[in-house]
């Protein structure tokens, strides 16, 4: 090997190792993620809630999806909308199941 190749090989190998590094997986927002529909699903916001229950599964499933495809930046935006819709799912469902208690 010539002298003037090191560089541009080592060049390579740097961006190549880089590219591995720069998306991580997305646990933690999968695990909230998870844990916010489990409780939505607990309240009963499949029944109480219906359409905010469905775009929380909906996105849910595509996080798994994409994680399993290894789409971790699309996981984690998947994951963070299905944590919200989740979470007001929950909160409506909280809310009409106390007020048909009075």
């Amino acid at each position: 090997m010539k002298q003037g190749q090191w560089p541009s090989i080592i060049l390579v190998l740097f961006i190549l190792s880089a590219c591995g590094i720069a998306t991580t997986r997305p646990k933690l927002e999968m695990a909230l993620s998870q844990a916010a529909f489990l409780a939505a699903r607990e309240v009963k916001s499949q029944v109480l809630a219906p359409g905010l229950y469905r775009k929380a599964e909906f996105y849910y499933l595509k996080a798994k999806s994409s994680y399993r495809r290894k789409y971790f930046n699309k996981a984690k935006q998947y994951a963070i909308l299905s944590k919200t819709f989740s979470e007001r799912a929950e909160f409506v469902s909280i809310r009409k199941a106390t007020l048909e208690n009075l």
